[in-house]
Order: structure tokens, then C-alpha cells, then sequence
């Protein structure tokens, strides 16, 4: 069942077919035709990308020839598909049950991770209640995640994402920080932001396999500070880890949360990595809502249909972009400040996954696979990077996000509009601009246009459902191109070699190169 891309008879076709003019075919018929109904308000629309009847017809005959789908059930069904590491890839049952009963030797999967979600609804509960406090006996106030790659970056981008919206409707109850960088600079920003609030914020250690370099250096160097501001670490220290780790049953943490080896880092905002910060910051419901549209999104790609299955798709796009026509990068510009953080979770979910020159089977491949990820939100990214992507000599392939309303309803009409109303029309014009572009003598002054662009749009604000089916989206889009590339998506060996020689430097055992760059650093 697993090939690479170019032993399939469907991809040669892509290979010889006409490349589209984006700018020449942009019609109000074309934009219904490639807009694609979604889960949870959403639509995804792929009319200013460089597709047609043909191309998208070979999508399907290389979506049914690779077999993508039935990949995803095996995926479900618990099959060890990430061969690298010999584990079973489970991120979407954490969020609901898809197939058959997943076991691990006598224990249910599923009947697992519910369970973690109850000891993350019990405890968040009683800390909003005030029945877990200080030692002082007072209610708790913030909280810090202290973590890094997966750890971080995931949890952080989804914190963010509903900060505003919590605030609105009312759910907001501990405020949250993140400690990621062994940069001490990182963790003395935070602790001094939160000054007397020490005592009474807790800290959730994550590390899955408990030795972590970076984390645990942070960990001691917040322990050590608590204990200057004469606070008992122990009671403001929660873990998550696997039940395999150091961490595991260990006195120096009040409460320990389990996720396991099946789920990768950045595949685990949908796990206890981020369901013990999201419950603590706004309430359990939250963080099971936000579940609740990651399922949506889940059960909607097992649609065989690519014009009804968006995450198949846009990954199908992606990979014609990428391998077909060439293109290297890819943008993801959400027009939505709260997903300001959101690209670079997508940066490490995409590059940390199909970032890969070799197949599953360890062989080396002959094409291009993941592109190279980057972004920034609307419309500050339009007063930053934009310029390059409408005039420069590279050719960005873009992927904007956006919503219909705000999540606050905090808005005003100045000129005619309210600033949502102008935030979506710049959504709107930039994606004309890029596809269509201008005439002009003045060369300094031309568009030349042709810059194919998808957008993924809600009918409704970003919320925690709205969010889950985000992600989700995301997560499978890069779960399908790695099926495509014939990728293992989920492993991650070109992340080692730098920790092996870090501990190497650390311990003094360092090479002649080494040794010349620590004598010009002194």
C-alpha cells in the first residue's frame, strides 16, 4: 500500500498537465465551483490557486490510487504507521472514537485518554473552586507551562487564540505563560511579569519523556527562584509526562497528567499538553469544545470525495505546488491577530514532519516533499513581508484564514465600515491583488499577478470549536501529504544529531571544529 508519489500513474499525469492561469480563469462561476462546504461555518476555497477541471480530476485518481484513505483508517485502527520510532499514531482519538477499539496490550486507548481528560476536569475544577490552593489556603491566579517544540508551541498558539473570546463570554479564570527557551532571559521575563502573583501561580512541567535538556534547566532555575521567595515548589508544581518517565511518580509534583509515546509533540494540543493549561486558563468546557471541532474536522477527511474533504484537498494543492510545479515555500496568513502564534505552530507541525529527504523505508527520494513554512497575521504581515510576495522574484503559494466576526464584538464604525468590515476587505483585495495584479508602464508599479492562493473561511468568530476544526484541518493536511510523499510524518531524527553534540559540548568532549567556535565566543 505505501509507494513514493512518482511510481503513481495519476502523478505523471499532473506532471504533463497544462500549467493554469490563475488571473485568466478567475470567474464568480469558478470561485462557487472550487469552494468547498466545511465542518463547524467553514469554507475552504481554492479557486485563486493554479487548478482546473483536469488537475483536480488527477487529484482524485491520485487520492483512490494512493490509497490516502484507507490509510487514515488504518491510522485510526491503531496500525503502527510511524515506522521510524514503531509506534501507533493516535492524536485523533484523543478527540473522539473513529473505529474500532484501540488497544495497547490489555488497555483501551480511548478509555485512556478520557480518563486524563476527567483528571484534568476534576483538578482545574477544584482549583477555580478554591479547593486546591497555595499553602496559604488562596486561590490560585495564573499559570505557567513550562515546555518547549510541542510543549510550547502548540498549547501557546491555542491559549492565545481564545484569550479574547474567554474574556467576552465570560470564562476566563487563571491567567497563563509559557517558559520555552533555556534562554534565561525567557523564564526571568516571565517571573518578574508576575512579581507577587508567585505565590499564588502553579507550574505544569511537560516533558513526555522527562529529560528534557531545555525544560528541566528551566524547571530548576523557577524552583530556584521560588525558593528565594520562600514558596514550597512542590505544591505549585503539576506534571504532564508519560507514565514511563522519571516524572512519572515522583513527590516533587501535586498531580502528574499521562499522555503517551503515540502522540508526537506537535500533534499534542489535543491532549493533556494542552488540555491542563486551556482547562486551568478557561474552563474544562473549553478545552472540551475545542476537542469537540478537532472530531468534526477528523470525521469529515475520511470523505473519499476531494471537493468535500478540504484537509485531502488542500493537501493535494500542496503537494502539486511543492513536487509538480516547484515551489518551495508556502505563507500562512490569518487575518485574526488572536492566531497570531498560529503560524509557527504550523511551521513545526509541517516542517518537523514532511521536512524529510528519505521514505518511510529509510530510502532516499528522488522529489520535493514539505515546503518551507512562514507567516504572520493580517494585516500587519501586508505592512511586512507582503511586498516581496506581490513583487518579488519568488513565488510564494498562500494560504489565508479568516472569520466573519470578531471575537469580541469590540468594534466601531469609523467611515462607513467597522474595522472587521475593513479587515476582511483587505482579506478580500489581497487575494484579488495577487491572483489578478495591475498593468503598469511604470515597471516599478506592476503586478504580474499569477500568485495562487487558497482561503479557509469561517462564517462565524474563532472559538474553541472553530479552533479544534482548525487545527484538525491542519493536522491531517500534513498527516495526507506525508501519505502522498510516502513520508513517515511522524518522527522526527533531524531534531537529534543537535542534542547528542550539545550534551557532548556540555560534558567537554567536543570535536576540533567545536573547540575553534568556543574560542571565538569566548
Amino acid at each position: 500500500m505505501w509507494k513514493n508519489l512518482d511510481e503513481y500513474v495519476a502523478f505523471k499525469k499532473l506532471c504533463t498537465d497544462k500549467k493554469v492561469s490563475v488571473k485568466c480563469v478567475l470567474t464568480p462561476e469558478r470561485i462557487k465551483k472550487y469552494t468547498v462546504p466545511c465542518a463547524c461555518g467553514f469554507i475552504f476555497c481554492a479557486a485563486a490557486k493554479s487548478i482546473d477541471e483536469s488537475i483536480v480530476a488527477h487529484f482524485q485518481e491520485l487520492a483512490d490510487e494512493a490509497s490516502v484513505i484507507q490509510k487514515y483508517r488504518a491510522l485510526l485502527s491503531g496500525e503502527m504507521v510511524n515506522t521510524g520510532e514503531k509506534r501507533m499514531v493516535l492524536h485523533h482519538l484523543t478527540r473522539g472514537q473513529l473505529a474500532a477499539d484501540v488497544y495497547e496490550g490489555s488497555v483501551n486507548k480511548r478509555h485512556f485518554y478520557e480518563s486524563e481528560c476527567e483528571k484534568i476536569k476534576n483538578f482545574a475544577t477544584a482549583v477555580h473552586d478554591g479547593k486546591i490552593t497555595n499553602e496559604a489556603g488562596e486561590k490560585f491566579t495564573d499559570v505557567v507551562q513550562i515546555g518547549i517544540g510541542g510543549s510550547d508551541l502548540g498549547p501557546r498558539a491555542c491559549y492565545l487564540a481564545l484569550k479574547a473570546w474567554a474574556v467576552k463570554n465570560k470564562c476566563s479564570k487563571l491567567n497563563a505563560h509559557f517558559i520555552s527557551n533555556v534562554d534565561p532571559d525567557d523564564a526571568f521575563s516571565v517571573l518578574y511579569e508576575l512579581g507577587e502573583r508567585i505565590k499564588t501561580t502553579l507550574f505544569i512541567l511537560v516533558s513526555k519523556s522527562g529529560t528534557t535538556q531545555e525544560t528541566l534547566a528551566n524547571e530548576a532555575l523557577v524552583k530556584q527562584y521560588l525558593a528565594k521567595a520562600n514558596v514550597n515548589a512542590a505544591s505549585h508544581f503539576v506534571a504532564v509526562t508519560s507514565e514511563t518517565s522519571p516524572l512519572a511518580k515522583n513527590d516533587d509534583y501535586r498531580q502528574v497528567f499521562f499522555m503517551d509515546d503515540h502522540i508526537g509533540g506537535r500533534y499534542s494540543s489535543t491532549s493533556v499538553c494542552g488540555g491542563v493549561i486551556l482547562s486551568l486558563s478557561f474552563g474544562y468546557d473549553t478545552f472540551a469544545a475545542f476537542l469537540n471541532g478537532a472530531h468534526q474536522g477528523d470525521k469529515e477527511a475520511l470523505n473519499k470525495n476531494v471537493l468535500e474533504n478540504s484537509a485531502l484537498f488542500d493537501a493535494l494543492i500542496g503537494v502539486y505546488e511543492t513536487t509538480v510545479l516547484g515551489l518551495p515555500m508556502t505563507a500562512i496568513l490569518p487575518y485574526s491577530q488572536a492566531l497570531s502564534r498560529f503560524p509557527a505552530h504550523l511551521q513545526q507541525l509541517d516542517m518537523e514532519s514532511n521536512g524529510k529527504s528519505v521514505n518511510r523505508f529509510g530510502e532516499r527520494l528522488s522529489y520535493k516533499t514539505g515546503p518551507i513554512i512562514f507567516g504572520e497575521s493580517g494585516t500587519n504581515g501586508q505592512h511586512s513581508f507582503f511586498q516581496s510576495l506581490h513583487q518579488g522574484t519568488h513565488l510564494v503559494p498562500l494560504q489565508f484564514i479568516g472569520f466573519a466576526q470578531s471575537q469580541a464584538n469590540f468594534d466601531f464604525v469609523l467611515d462607513g465600515s467597522t474595522s472587521q468590515t475593513k479587515l476582511n476587505a483587505n482579506l478580500l483585495a489581497q487575494i484579488i491583488a495577487f491572483a489578478v495584479g495591475k498593468s503598469d508602464a511604470d515597471l516599478n508599479k506592476n503586478f504580474e499577478g499569477e500568485r495562487p492562493s487558497s482561503l479557509l473561511f469561517c462564517k462565524e468568530d474563532l472559538s474553541p470549536k472553530t479552533l479544534g476544526y482548525l487545527l484538525s484541518h491542519f493536522e491531517n493536511k500534513v498527516m495526507f501529504q506525508g501519505f502522498l510523499w510516502n513520508l513517515n510524518s511522524f518522527d522526527q531524527e533531524g531534531v537529534q544529531l543537535g542534542k547528542v553534540l550539545t550534551k557532548g559540548i556540555l560534558k567537554g568532549n567536543v570535536s576540533n571544529e567545536t573547540k575553534a567556535f568556543m574560542d571565538i565566543i569566548g
